[in-house]
């Protein structure tokens, strides 16, 4: 009886714990498989992970450790092995492949249908150019903290290989968030370095509408330590890295463009639209967004056509084209409209948002059953008039009453910049 009663007492807990495990498994499961229904086609638009099943045992590990779980199911569980359900949430933290205990998983840029063009980078983030590094997201890193990372471990990189003459250390280029972490790590280590950047604080950061909220993870950074935001918006950040700009000293040269980079000797030689800089080391750190893509169509070149949203109150009372299918695109449109603008029209020349994360779909969503914005989808803006614009949809042009025009269509790949400079670039179909 004595023998009985002790296995009734470890088998039952044990019994107890099966069924919660079964029941939770079976929850995740239900939620993962909405979720991938939710998404549709959506594909992810950085570094996203490929699970491999043969190898995949469904233990959950990835799910558990992805940052972004907490706001949207990015992974889950289907049919027993891990799955990436919700693709355009992911923006690739990498703590999946990090956390799998059967290397399951692999880190991929672009996919079968899309390629991603991404210059080729040594562990050190030093291009097919000796001597010129780049690092954040013209390297096809979209997130923040890794930008920050990257600019940082470029730079001790860059570090190890001063030399005594009268030449700088090092040129960065750009001050997003790879490039301001770059500059604070070489004043950290007393390199002779100059910073340029042709616009403001902050790169693509800076470029983002009023409001709009910022995501990132906990980061280390010369001078200032530890940045530790998980969520918070657009204007705190900046204000952040305004005040770690004024607290540490670093200079930077705003309105300064690049215009040459060329070989001198061991270094280079960079003319800038201010002045000409003789460096050893060269750090891009210029994002993928500086050259707005554009729609190359007439009257393009009007002064109502813009190619980013900064306040969606300007367009109060106006009736606005938004030109797009990324999340850019929908964040403009959608907050237009929840702006209280009833005049709001998304054209886009695909058949879905594929690229899109579920949430801002589901507020153009919202906001087109309200009566607030008219989605076209499957058009193109074929010409721009002064009150009108002209949209080429269902093999007819629908003309469309018109005051302002925003093109959120990406931006372009410096490709001729970092063809003359010698630099290669590769275009990745879901590969690493």
């Amino acid at each position: 009886m004595d023998t009985l009663a002790t296995y009734l007492i470890y088998a039952v807990p044990c019994l107890l714990l099966l069924v919660w495990h079964v029941r939770r498994r079976r929850r995740l499961e239900r939620v993962s498989v909405k979720a991938q229904e939710a998404t549709g086609s959506a594909e992810p638009a950085s570094l996203h992970p490929i699970i491999d099943p043969a190898r995949c045992i469904g233990c959950g590990a990835c799910v558990k450790a992805c940052p972004e779980q907490v706001h949207h199911t990015v992974l889950g569980i289907v049919g027993g092995r891990a799955a990436l359900v919700s693709p355009g949430d992911c923006i690739g933290h990498g703590a999946c492949k990090t956390v799998c205990p059967v290397e399951a998983i692999t880190l991929v840029f672009g996919s079968e249908r899309r390629g991603v063009d991404i210059p080729i980078l040594t562990p050190t983030f030093e291009s097919t150019v000796p001597g010129i590094f780049i690092a954040g997201e013209l390297g096809g890193m979209g997130l923040i903290r890794n930008a920050l990372e990257q600019g940082r471990q470029a730079v001790e990189a860059i570090a190890a290989r001063r030399s005594g003459d009268e030449r700088l250390d090092l040129l960065v280029v750009g001050a997003g968030p790879a490039g301001f972490a770059a500059a604070l790590t070489a004043k950290s280590k007393g390199m002779r370095c100059v910073t340029v950047e042709q616009e403001s604080l902050g790169g693509a950061v800076f470029q983002y509408p009023r409001g709009k909220l910022v995501m990132t993870a906990p980061a280390t950074v010369p001078l200032i330590g530890t940045i530790n935001f998980r969520q918070t918006s657009k204007e705190a950040l900046l204000r952040f890295w305004q005040e770690a700009e004024k607290k540490t000293g670093v200079q930077i040269n705003y309105k300064e463009r690049v215009e040459d980079v060329t070989r001198t000797g061991d270094g280079f030689t960079v003319k800038t639209s201010r002045a000409t800089y003789q460096t050893r080391s060269v750090l891009l750190a210029i994002g993928r967004r500086g050259t707005p893509r554009k729609l190359g169509v007439p009257g393009e070149e009007l002064s109502k056509v813009v190619y980013r949203l900064i306040d969606p109150e300007q367009y109060s009372g106006k009736h606005v084209l938004v030109v797009g299918g990324g999340d850019s695109a929908l964040e403009a449109a959608a907050s237009i409209a929840e702006s209280g603008s009833d005049a709001v029209v998304l054209s886009y020349r695909g058949e879905e948002f594929d690229r899109a994360k579920a949430r801002n779909r589901e507020r153009i969503k919202a906001a087109a059953s309200a009566g607030r914005l008219q989605v076209l989808m499957k058009s193109s803006v074929r010409q721009i008039a002064t009150e009108s614009v002209a949209i080429e949809r269902d093999g007819g042009t629908l003309k469309v009453r018109n005051d302002a025009v925003i093109v959120s269509a990406g931006g372009v790949l410096p490709s001729d910049f970092l063809r003359r400079v010698g630099i290669t670039v590769e275009t990745k179909y879901g590969v690493a």
